[in-house]
């Protein structure tokens, strides 16, 4: 239920307000006096909407909404004055207030600004989200039989809400994998990343659970956690091994009991978010040996998804370059560049076994720099790297087979720009029909 505030210096008229707010708009209210007092309500409360009046002795609603500029993430506000004065209220839209009413509209009208408020953020904060989304700048890329299996797997899981344990090696696009069943499962609610390797053990905690103002030195004001603000999306726990003991145990209890207790706090909070969690670790072995709890992991492992490391899917090299050095590019403001035939062989020619994808970005990146042509050729390439095919590891022999003919496949049509016949001659196979036939046995469509 939306929490509003309605900040007034007459408390019989904001009393009045929060009452008919409660009763025709079911929303939760609280009253503020003036301005300090609305500072001291925002940072110890999760408000979603702040109804302010302009005119109040001390601080008045103009020092509130300079305030407010300052904030990281601060509600929606709507001004409400009895003055009538238009140029004031175009002032404080000017200073961040989304609308203004006059205190003499219909109740009706204010609840109907009140909503349109709270969708308006929604929205925003949807946006924002997915401008992120969109900024990354590898997608699940590839149709190898590796990735198809994975994609067909998070379709599955997608629509079930239960938890999901992404596996994988470090680089090999776990949040990418995590992104998709997301957006398979409802993308128009918030996707929260949390990266708890990434951050202090001493704030891991705070940034998960949430903190309440005064909980400890620096909170000055109610900090939502990881699981607040995923709501009825999804909350995406990376390196989840690396948690400490007793966050795990934590965590446990608010998987098992679907709520949550803010550090320094007394009240529980629903919690309605998935979670899907990652790790590189082998959290079998960690059970066993202590360092993992087992009713965590069997909490966690509901379904478990496996990320193929780059090297078992090597086929997929070529169009994931494409999509890296394409966004490359554009962050650096230059020209589309495209790879040498050449510098695409050695390519997919390495094994990528220290950081997979991230590791095949940063060596683009590279690329990119030491070149001053559109064409990235051989020229560049470090001295050191091995243009044959890199045999891979860690698979059987009938699926690494089969994604060797679909290395050299792809990379023969890559060669001849697509062109079938001319593939197959260079193949030195019988006719078209021949090499339609391994690319429909190998899932290679036609260009």
């Amino acid at each position: 239920m939306p929490l509003v505030l309605i900040v007034d210096d007459v408390p019989a008229l904001a009393k009045q307000y929060a009452y008919d707010l409660r009763r025709l708009g079911d929303f939760e209210t609280r009253v503020a006096e003036g301005g300090k007092e609305a500072i001291e309500a925002l940072r110890s409360e999760p408000v979603d909407c702040m109804i302010l009046d302009l005119e109040m002795p001390g601080l008045d609603g103009f020092g509130v909404l300079r305030e407010l500029q300052t904030w990281v993430a601060a509600p929606p506000v709507i001004v409400y004055t009895g003055t009538g004065n238009f140029d004031r209220c175009m002032q404080a839209i000017r200073l961040g207030a989304v609308s203004f009413i006059d205190k003499a509209e219909p109740m009706l009208r204010v609840v109907l600004e009140v909503q349109r408020a709270l969708e308006q953020d929604r929205v925003t904060s949807e946006l924002r989200a997915l401008r992120s989304e969109l900024a990354s700048e590898s997608p699940l890329v590839g149709s190898s039989p590796a990735m198809k299996q994975l994609k067909v797997q998070i379709r599955r899981v997608a629509p079930i809400p239960s938890t999901v344990l992404v596996l994988g090696e470090s680089g090999s696009g776990k949040e990418l994998v995590a992104r998709e069943i997301h957006r398979e499962g409802g993308a128009d609610r918030p996707f929260v990343a949390l990266n708890a390797g990434a951050i202090a053990e001493t704030l891991v905690e705070s940034e998960l659970f949430g903190h309440e103002k005064g909980a400890f030195t620096g909170a000055d004001r109610l900090h939502r956690g990881a699981f607040e603000r995923a709501a009825d999306g999804t909350l995406f726990l990376d390196e989840i091994g690396e948690l400490s003991g007793s966050l795990q145990a934590r965590l446990l209890r608010v998987l098992e009991s679907r709520e949550l207790v803010r550090v320094g706090g007394e009240r529980t909070v629903k919690v309605t978010a998935r979670v899907v969690a990652a790790t590189h670790r082998d959290l079998d072995a960690a059970a066993l040996e202590g360092s993992f709890r087992t009713d965590l992991l069997y909490r966690l492992n509901t379904h478990i998804l496996r990320v193929p490391p780059l090297r078992e899917r090597q086929s997929d090299i070529p169009d994931l370059a494409r999509a890296l050095l394409l966004g490359i590019c554009r962050d650096f403001g230059l020209k589309a560049r495209i790879l040498a035939p050449e510098v695409m062989n050695a390519l997919t020619g390495q094994e990528w076994g220290r950081n997979n994808v991230r590791e095949l970005r940063n060596a683009l990146e590279r690329l990119v720099i030491a070149s001053d042509t559109e064409v990235i050729g051989p020229e560049v390439l470090p001295d050191d790297w091995a243009v044959s095919q890199s045999q891979g590891t860690g698979t059987t022999f009938a699926a690494r087979k089969a994604e060797a003919e679909r290395s050299i496949v792809l990379q023969a049509l890559d060669e001849n720009h697509g062109h079938v016949t001319r593939t197959a001659e260079a193949l030195g196979l019988a006719d078209h029909a021949s090499l339609l036939k391994i690319m429909r046995r190998l899932g290679i469509e036609r260009p």
